[in-house]
């Protein structure tokens, strides 16, 4: 069990020494947002909630289940995941520039801020912002 927890917190301080940003520091824009809840709608509700709070077989996307799941984890490793295993039915259908705005939504709904500039569309970015649940301290 320590060793578990050693590796846990060793790979959790990788991603923060790796990552650039964290989503607290508004990375995705009002209009993405928007587009992104339209996507999520068409794609996503029928199993995750029209509200977000997951379903019998999918879980909640916003809320502390959602971050507990992914503190410490970067918004490339969501964005990933969810490119390759959504929707269940027909993964991958979702190009990467919606499933970006579906992130942005996912990310609104968690109450990070919104920015200037769009959540990007490739994983080695978005791989640069890190998931906490918190704000940092200034």
């Amino acid at each position: 069990m320590k060793i578990r927890a050693a590796i846990l917190i060793a790979s959790a301080l990788a991603v923060f020494a790796q990552t650039t940003r964290s989503v607290w520091d508004g990375v995705y824009t009002a209009d993405q947002v928007k587009r992104g809840r339209e996507v999520y709608a068409k794609e996503c509700s029928s199993c995750h909630g029209s509200d977000l709070t997951g379903g019998e077989s999918a879980p909640a996307l916003a809320g502390p289940g959602f971050l507990s799941n992914w503190t410490g984890l970067t918004v490339g490793d969501l964005f990933e995941r969810t490119r390759v295993s959504m929707p269940e039915n027909d993964p991958g259908k979702v190009p990467r520039a919606q499933l970006a705005d579906v992130i942005a939504y996912l990310l609104s709904a968690n109450r990070f801020p919104e920015g200037k500039t769009e959540l990007d569309k490739q994983t080695e970015a978005l791989k640069q912002i890190r998931i906490d649940a918190e704000a940092p301290k200034k």
